[in-house]
């Protein structure tokens, strides 16, 4: 071999190992992000896990229109995200933001609950449903009863009511402390024109998930108001996650629909694994098919947390009276 050749040789070992060894090193640096930002779930968990995930991207193949999930195990931090990021029209699941500003404004003395408010004709909008059958300048109601009926059967009317009273300002300042950019109040809910113009209520799937982590871990409210929040979002209503599920199991959830698009974000909890899940539909050819969708996901995760719940470290599902066959 010529000196020259030997020399050449010898130069582009050296470079090969020199890329070697970086990307080495951009692996390992890689790998050790992911970690960090999520903890691992023990191997067998881990299974379920991705069979999890198999049935979302499963899902994700068959619906003719674009989906968002975000699920999150309150008990171990790990996640299942597809499309997570993406900003889609939350229709009335904005309205879980809305709440959670009304109740820190209670519990900062700016209001109380108990504050009685006189319907009137001009509060009345389309999709008011039992608003509609009161009777303006008579009818009376604390802002806790309005805030049920915003959320127990999605009234627009008492909706814009809560917006008018706590500030639509103030609902996305409380969403920038908790550094959740995606999720935005714009506009009333009905307000056809502004929805024309663009101004639409959006959020992504992960914000969602973390506000009601927030909410759930007391970042946001007090002890006694995390509480009552909880259990007026938990009100039995319309929507998809409980679709499937235990009639008892405890659900804290709000949906939200529009033409073409089908959402539901809540807190189911599961035993000693409660679990934070929203998804996401927009684009739907179909809208039917987004819901189906929602309670199919729904209901492969509540399966696989419910196991979690009751299993032992290997498996074992202990349930108080075993049925199983010897």
């Amino acid at each position: 071999m010529r000196p020259l050749e030997a020399l050449a040789r010898c130069t582009l070992f050296v470079r090969a190992q020199r890329c070697c060894a970086l990307l080495c090193v951009l692996a390992a640096a890689f790998f050790a992000k992911t970690a960090s930002a999520q903890p691992l779930p023990p191997a067998k968990e881990l299974l379920l896990w991705q069979k999890l995930d198999a049935t979302v991207h499963e899902e994700d193949r068959k619906l003719d229109g674009v989906l968002g999930v975000a699920i999150l195990d309150l008990s171990t931090g790990h996640t299942l995200l597809l499309n997570a990021d993406e900003v889609l029209p939350t229709a009335s699941s904005i309205k879980i933001a809305i709440l959670a500003e009304l109740y820190r404004q209670a519990q900062q003395g700016k209001l109380k609950l108990t504050d009685l408010y006189t319907l009137q004709s001009s509060d009345l909008v389309g999709g008011s449903g039992i608003t509609n059958a009161l009777t303006p300048g008579v009818t009376r109601l604390t802002l806790r009863d309005v805030a049920t009926l915003m959320i127990s059967v999605s009234d627009n009317s008492a909706t814009n009511i809560v917006i008018d009273r706590v500030g639509m300002e103030n609902v996305n300042a409380l969403l920038d402390s908790l550094n959740l950019s995606h999720i935005r109040l714009r506009r009333n809910m009905m307000d056809l024109k502004a929805a024309s113009e663009g101004r639409e209520n959006v959020a992504s799937p992960r914000e969602m998930m973390l506000l009601l982590e927030a909410l759930y871990r007391g970042k946001v409210l007090n002890k006694e108001m995390t509480a009552d929040f909880f259990n007026l979002l938990s009100i039995h209503k319309e929507s998809y996650i409980p679709r499937e599920l235990p009639e008892d199991l405890r659900v804290a959830n709000k949906p939200g629909e529009l033409e073409g698009v089908r959402n539901d974000s809540g807190i189911v909890f599961t035993g000693n694994r409660p679990y934070v899940i929203s998804v996401m539909t927009t684009y739907l050819r179909h809208e039917r098919d987004g819901g189906d969708t929602i309670i199919h996901i729904s209901n492969a995760a509540y399966q696989m947390f419910d196991r979690l719940s009751r299993a032992s470290q290997y498996g074992r599902v202990v349930s108080p009276h075993d049925s199983s066959l010897p």
